[in-house]
């Protein structure tokens, strides 16, 4: 990467915190016992592992042994939904989430379904959010959980959760959150919330790929996805990834330490960038509630555009921003979270997520509103070029 080059996409994935980076130098060349022996090896790991579940929980508000250390948030939104459907029949058939979730919720409910369990797909309103009372009318005596994301990966769009797993308390009825992107974005306060389970990644604050964790309410004992140890309190077998772990753990630590300040300076920026867009490109809009979102995120949309392509460009200029659209059979398409929220095909098609983090210098959103309305433009230009070609072939 040159030193010019400018990174935005940090809600697929971010740099190592430094703190990440240290701790896990130490552990690799230092701390490397197996945390299941009895021995002084064995003992360092441990607390290694102790140490990282203290911070995660910190981090969240919740209690250290609620900490279930996983290889990401995909196996902890497995292994609540495969729980789920281990009590059923018996216990129902009937699961409830949102249409703007993460595949890794989304396509194991596909195979569920394919199983003889009933779920369903809630709409969203137009500013992506989930209405409270068409949550609560959807729960019925056979739902065994309700599973909403508590902020968009695409949007930043933020769900009430906490008024959700209320409800769904009330109703008697498990509640999990995908709080992937939440985790060290927005404070969490996981203690006075009637959550029952909550997956969380490491790669999205500052730690490493590969690891997350699930957190599990005190007194719930969800069956392991992997078998064959008693690692994690017999909660997740294998030997864990005690680097990567501490990684996390400091990762936690030091987006504890800046979130206000991180939070605030972030927002400022965002705006920024979107007052200078709106006033420079024509048809440019914005995607998602723009009171509940992550201070960090910008969805966008320009008509007439194509997503893909505008990455591409950007990318030619040494920015990376991530698409909002998806390519099937050559044709560009609004991503499902996009077309759930109701946004026009043409405006659809033409999104971007920039998404900003702690490295994140106004010189870099300066750049970005520099180049951005003419890449807008040629892009525009090209499509419409490529419409009339094609409409020419058919004639």
């Amino acid at each position: 990467m040159s030193s010019d080059a400018i990174y935005l996409d940090y809600n697929a994935t971010t740099p190592l915190r430094p703190e990440a980076l240290a701790v896990m130098s130490a552990v690799l060349r230092d701390d490397f016992g197996n945390p299941s022996s009895v021995h002084w090896a064995g003992a360092a790991a441990r607390d290694r592992l102790a140490l990282a579940r203290e911070q995660v929980a910190s981090l969240m508000g919740a209690a250290p042994e609620s900490i279930v250390f996983t290889s990401g948030a995909t196996e902890s939104n497995n292994t609540v939904l495969y729980n789920a459907a281990l009590r059923a029949p018996r216990h129902g058939d009937h699961i409830v989430t949102c249409a703007t979730e993460h595949p890794s919720i989304l396509e194991p409910l596909d195979e569920l379904r394919e199983r003889g369990l009933r779920v369903t797909l809630l709409p969203v309103d137009s500013d992506g959010r989930l209405d409270p009372e068409r949550f609560a009318a959807s729960l019925e005596s056979e739902t065994l959980l309700a599973t909403v994301m508590w902020a968009n990966n695409e949007t930043g769009v933020i769900q009430p959760v906490p008024e959700l797993a209320s409800i769904a308390r009330e109703h008697e009825v498990t509640f999990h959150t995908d709080a992937v992107q939440a985790l060290g974005k927005t404070p969490l306060h996981f203690a006075d919330l009637a959550i029952d389970y909550a997956s969380l990644a490491a790669h999205k604050l500052g730690g490493p790929k590969g690891v997350g964790a699930l957190y599990v309410r005190p007194g719930l004992h969800p069956k392991p996805l992997f078998r064959g140890g008693g690692q994690e309190r017999q909660r997740r077998a294998g030997t864990e990834n005690v680097a990567s772990i501490a990684g996390f753990g400091a990762a936690c630590a030091a987006a504890q330490a800046d979130l206000e300040e991180r939070a605030e300076r972030l927002g400022e920026l965002r705006e920024r960038l979107w007052s200078e867009i709106q006033s420079k490109v024509a048809d440019a809009q914005r995607n998602g509630a723009v009171e509940f979102v992550l201070p960090h995120v910008l969805n966008l949309s320009f008509a007439g555009a194509d997503g893909d392509a505008l990455v591409e460009a950007l990318d030619l200029e040494g920015i990376a921003i991530a698409s909002g659209a998806a390519c099937h059979s050559g044709t560009t398409e609004p991503s499902h979270v996009l077309l759930a929220m109701g946004v026009d095909p043409d405006y659809g098609s033409g999104s971007i997520r920039v998404s900003l983090g702690p490295a994140t210098r106004a010189a870099e959103i300066d750049r970005l509103i520099a180049v951005l309305p003419g890449i807008v433009e040629r892009v525009r230009v090209a499509r419409k070029a490529e419409r009339r070609a094609r409409e020419a072939a058919r004639r």
